[in-house]
């Protein structure tokens, strides 16, 4: 790692002496192209500057014991070699988060679905709440939040609902949605005033770009039909809704929401293209790990990431073992805690397999 951090450290003057020559700064494709490169390592070298700093600062303090010091002058000696030794390896940690391989995904927008799992119409409740969570995290973080495709349950729940969410970072704090959500609660159509236990599904994907995904259009069928609301009447008289079939896997996209055609058609694409690339890298994983875990489930009750009490006001992440009593803010969209929490154990795992 030492190795790693000095030839990081000796490319970063490099990039600082190419970017300082008139002929590179004229050419203004490259000097972006070396000015992301160092912006890429500026953190890290700074944290490994700090490092080598406070090492130093650490050996002369460390010196000064032997000197024939007085107890009170010894006493704070000690006390600053403990505050260097805590910051070196607090120093240490960031760094070894940071040469973490960064997944190419993580900045990228995310397209979400949520489906109603089993309990019936109170499970379709609970996916209008999810969803709804969703959209006051993501307006939290300034993002943009698009609804490609939904169908209401009678009661104004979803049996399901497809959303797009753009923003910087969507699918590095999101992807740790998905699977199976329960929920415990007395249902609005329960008299006896007995809790039932629901469960939606939560499927995040990665918008793929279109070089990653090869669709030929002879693999396509397309077809065109009338948008339709609530209880299935049609709300346009003109054929705008698509739905799009990928014949080899049979994967289908639909989207209805917008009142142009081209647009749907453009936005059941990238639902097409997100859902091929996450079956891609599925049947990879399976293949190298031979065992790999789908993202849902199958929305069976004992198939769960995360419950939801409303009794005791708790909400259980159970990958993690981690419960918060804020159940009310959560569902307001104050995610952070349990995204935060499962960031750090992701991190912590994979310094453990590194």
């Amino acid at each position: 790692m030492q190795e790693k951090l000095e030839l990081l450290e000796k490319r970063y003057e490099e990039l600082n002496q190419l970017m300082a020559q008139p002929e590179v700064a004229a050419e203004f494709e490259r000097l972006e192209s070396l000015a992301r490169e160092q912006a890429g390592i500026s953190d890290l070298v700074a944290k490994y500057r700090e490092y080598k700093k406070t090492s130093q600062s650490l050996e002369e303090t460390r010196a000064m014991l032997g000197k024939g010091l007085d107890d009170e002058m010894a006493a704070l000696v000690k006390e600053e070699i403990e505050t260097l030794n805590a910051r070196l390896q607090s120093l240490m940690k960031e760094i070894e988060k940071a040469l973490l391989p960064r997944d190419a995904t993580e900045e990228r927008d995310v397209i979400v679905e949520i489906r109603a799992g089993a309990g019936g119409d109170e499970a379709a409740l609970f996916a209008a709440d999810l969803f709804r969570m969703y959209t006051r995290y993501a307006e939290a973080k300034g993002w943009q939040v698009d609804v490609i495709d939904s169908s209401q349950s009678g009661i104004g729940g979803f049996k399901e609902i497809i959303f797009e969410v753009k923003g910087r970072g969507a699918y590095s704090r999101l992807k740790y949605e998905r699977g199976v959500h329960r929920v415990q609660r007395v249902p609005i159509t329960e008299a006896g005033g007995r809790i039932h236990t629901s469960t939606a599904t939560v499927a995040v994907l990665p918008e793929a770009e279109e070089v990653e995904v090869e669709i030929t259009p002879d693999d396509l069928r397309v077809d065109t039909f009338r948008s339709s609301g609530h209880g299935g009447q049609s709300v346009n008289k003109v054929a705008t809704a698509v739905r799009i079939t990928h014949l080899p896997t049979g994967i289908v996209a639909t989207c209805q929401d917008e009142r142009s055609q081209l647009r749907n058609r453009t936005r059941a694409m990238a639902v097409l293209r997100a859902r091929l690339l996450d079956r891609e890298q599925r049947r990879q994983e399976e293949k190298l790990a031979r065992e790999r875990r789908s993202q849902v489930g199958t929305g069976e009750r004992s198939e769960k990431i995360r419950t939801y009490n409303f009794p005791q006001g708790r909400v259980s992440d159970h990958r993690i073992g981690l419960t918060l009593h804020k159940l009310e803010s959560i569902l307001e969209g104050e995610l952070d805690p349990l995204i935060d929490a499962l960031a750090t154990d992701a991190q912590t795992k994979r310094l453990e397999e590194v």
